[in-house]
């Protein structure tokens, strides 16, 4: 087994994984469960979605203070926290008695979770050299891609059969056996600096990346011009300047921004943000059309990306072990052009697009996404010094979740507007009565099909603009430091 010092790096590494797999595993099994949830708790969909936002909106305000976390106190200490925090939040969950509870339960979750994936970042950064990140960043892969793909199949087919608590049940034994793998396994591998805490930096973080989180998740269901909205986005700009402002001229910053003087770490950073707009085209719109256009099961929904789940779960370490050899550049182009030919082919949908070649195009899309988050997220972070891996960590999950939400509301704005829009012009040029239901649920189905791939064009840009960007990554000389000597535990 491989060693730093005298700490074994696969136990570290598989407490990692498994803490990371539940936690994004849980993540993503809720969305094809809200409509039975509604009905069980008697709850409006606007209040369901709290058990999303809140979630999200939990992770906004802790990413960007791990940084700060991380030096404070030992990699153990911290781990151990996060995933008790994250066993409790399953617990209330599981047994809470009606939405209020859910919601608690929800949220310590959250906080558990916030903590979780950029510490594993970080420690994968640590722990292992620059000549070995690849493969270690692939393992992640595994959770990182695997667990959220197959949750929506997990839920759709227990909503179908078991009452939705089921879910919870299924994650608490888990997240427990997590707890205390970690407990045995775990060791403290990074040096605590005690810092001291920027109390206005970490208000306006609170504010300004908790509101902009709020205000993408809540424009694609009230539209960009809802004054709530707008009010949020506003705010929350004014909030992210200041916060810059507050990073630059202090010593002891929140979040360190000189991670961005390094260009390679930049302009990865900026190719991530594209490509994860990008990807949640196939997991928001896919469904939408497979469910509400052609009337599949949110378990036959989940099933078509399923394959596709699996190839990139396969794929992840192969891909990071060709990262060691090659380096990001050639991966991220070929991976780039299989996403950027299957999001256009998925701008091609019909009434009679089979559910096959659907799976075939999600598939190969999915092919070419495993060559690319993590493999390019390394290549970045590979340029930044040791002392720099917590902020860059932090830096860069924090702009990964903006970009979710704002590649959510985007999509969904441009989809629902594009369809409103085509429906009108069908409606005009076929001089169609509005009072003929058949009629109209026929324009409606078009509109919607017309709308979806309308939003797939615009993802296909985007992967295009990513696509010119990979060309121009570069293998860098890492600033790579003596390996500090993992703290001894008592």
């Amino acid at each position: 087994m491989n060693t730093v010092g005298n700490i074994r790096k696969g136990p570290i590494m598989a407490s990692l994984l498994i803490a990371a797999f539940v936690s994004l595993l849980c993540q993503t099994l809720l969305n094809v469960a809200f409509p039975s949830m509604m009905k069980d708790l008697n709850v409006g969909e606007s209040t369901i979605q709290w058990l999303s936002n809140g979630y999200m909106l939990v992770n906004g305000v802790l990413v960007p203070i791990s940084a700060y976390l991380f030096n404070k106190f030992s990699t153990r200490k911290l781990f151990n926290i996060a995933v008790i925090l994250f066993a409790i939040g399953t617990a209330v969950c599981a047994f809470s008695p009606n939405f209020g509870w859910l919601l608690a339960g929800r949220l310590i979750q959250a906080a558990g979770g916030g903590i979780l994936m950029p510490l594993m970042s970080v420690v994968v950064l640590t722990i292992f050299p620059v000549a070995e990140r690849g493969k270690a960043m692939g393992l992640m892969g595994i959770a990182m891609i695997f667990a959220p793909a197959v949750g929506p199949t997990l839920s759709g087919w227990i909503v179908e059969h078991y009452d939705w608590r089921v879910l919870f049940y299924i994650i608490l034994p888990l997240a427990i056996f997590a707890a205390i793998f970690g407990a045995i396994f775990m060791r403290d591998v990074m040096k605590n600096t005690d810092p001291k805490l920027d109390f206005f930096g970490t208000v306006l973080s609170t504010i300004g990346f908790g509101g902009i989180l709020y205000g993408f998740s809540e424009a694609g269901s009230r539209g960009w011009d809802d004054s709530v909205v707008v009010t949020f986005l506003i705010v929350s700009v004014i909030a992210i300047a200041l916060f810059i402002w507050r990073s630059l001229v202090t010593k002891t910053p929140l979040l360190e921004l000189k991670v961005f003087k390094y260009p390679m770490y930049s302009l990865t950073t900026l190719i991530n943000i594209i490509i994860t707009m990008a990807m949640y085209s196939g997991m928001i719109l896919l469904p939408v059309f497979l469910q509400n256009i052609r009337g599949f099961s949110p378990l036959e929904s989940g099933l078509l990306m399923l394959p596709g789940a699996i190839i990139m779960g396969i794929m992840s370490p192969i891909t990071g072990a060709i990262f060691d050899k090659v380096g990001a550049r050639w991966l991220a182009v070929t991976g780039l052009i299989i996403t950027t030919i299957c999001t256009y082919e998925l701008s091609q949908l019909t009434a009679t697009t089979t559910y096959n070649h659907m799976m075939l195009i999600y598939t190969s899309r999915s092919f070419g996404m495993s060559m690319l988050m993590m493999t390019i997220q390394t290549a970045g972070m590979n340029q930044l010094p040791r002392k720099l891996n917590a902020h860059g960590s932090a830096v860069s999950q924090t702009l990964r979740s903006i970009s979710g939400a704002l590649g959510t509301a985007l999509l969904v704005t441009l989809m629902t507007n594009k369809a409103a829009s085509h429906a009108k012009e069908l409606i005009i040029a076929g001089h169609v009565d509005v009072t003929d239901k058949a009629k109209m649920a026929d324009i409606s189905a078009q509109a919607t099909i017309f709308g979806i791939n309308h939003s797939f064009v615009v993802a296909t840009w985007l992967t295009v603009a990513a696509l010119v960007l990979a060309f121009f990554i570069k293998r860098v000389v890492p600033h790579e430091e003596p390996v500090v000597t993992p703290v001894k535990e008592a």
